[in-house]
């Protein structure tokens, strides 16, 4: 098992000491989400190749690895054109995964969920193109559920991977997501099977709890999803069962530390997220 810190809070770390402020903070792995020197959100890569070998040497001499690279581009919008320069975009951020070494990418499904039959298509355009760039270069993709993507659900995410049929693409379930993809961690997990690879490990409040108004949007009636990425504990998500039924479906993947909240205090969330983690894998454990 791979335990990964997402290191977006500490993204103005220049990109070649990035491996050594990680390795400080007590991970071997970094699951690289966007930032403005590598692969930004939503545009073309930024990095060289030059730079990608002295990364690549970064990461040896730091003893750190890449767990996994996470681009979001809008390859599932109903703008052909978007959808195309997203592609573009997809085909290089493939290579530098390749030249680097890295055996997984993760994205969302984006798209737009008031147009859901129209972005599925897009969706379909879009991996028709690039399935065989991740097969060549023996990359795998987890794909998950995002609030305001064209699919939201877990269930639903996770039928929708195996109408792919590929062996190359996996599922991610992305804990602070819980309250909008379907409020079932552990029904989810279990569902997911062997398709399951991945989970981001945040906390956030139950939105859906109560009367509903455990935050409060305006205007009302607004389609904004909101949530948080909270250190695990300071919000609503029931991470013992997550665990128990991470541990009861024999889960060998990568968990990743995904918190953003707390920019402000960074180092210790970060140190605080790896010390959760391994004291719920040791209490799952136990409980079996």
């Amino acid at each position: 098992m791979r335990i990964a810190l997402d290191p977006y809070m500490i993204r103005d770390v220049p990109l070649l000491e990035l491996p050594a402020a990680v390795a400080e903070l007590g991970y071997e792995w970094i699951e690289l989400s966007p930032r403005e020197d590598f692969i930004p959100f939503f545009r073309h890569p930024r990095v060289d190749d030059a730079t990608v070998r002295k990364f690549r040497k970064a990461l040896d001499t730091s003893g750190v690895g890449i767990s996994s690279v996470l681009p979001l581009f809008r390859w599932s919008g109903p703008d052909e054109d978007a959808r195309q320069a997203a592609v573009r975009y997809w085909k290089r951020a493939i290579q530098i995964c390749a030249d680097l070494g890295v055996d997984s990418m993760i994205s969302e499904f984006n798209g737009r969920p008031e147009e859901p039959d129209r972005s599925e298509a897009q969706f379909w355009n879009s991996m028709d193109e690039l399935l065989p760039l991740f097969e060549r270069e023996g990359i795998k993709l987890a794909l998950e559920p995002h609030p305001d993507d064209f699919i939201e659900n877990g269930y639903d995410a996770v039928n929708l991977i195996r109408g792919i049929n590929h062996p190359n693409v996996t599922f991610l379930y992305c804990a602070p997501h819980t309250f909008h993809i379907g409020n079932d961690a552990p029904g989810i997990i279990e569902y997911a099977g062997d398709l399951l690879t991945h989970v981001h490990l945040a906390d956030a409040f139950d939105h859906t709890a109560s009367s509903g108004n455990r935050y409060i949007l305006n205007p009302p009636g607004t389609t904004a999803r909101i949530h948080q990425h909270l250190d695990m504990g300071e919000g609503e998500v029931d991470f013992d069962e997550l665990f128990r039924a991470l541990r009861a479906g024999g889960f060998d993947g990568t968990l990743t530390a995904c918190v953003f909240a707390w920019e402000e205090r960074a180092r210790d969330s970060s140190v605080l997220m790896r010390r959760k983690i391994d004291d719920h894998l040791a209490a799952s454990a136990t409980a079996r």
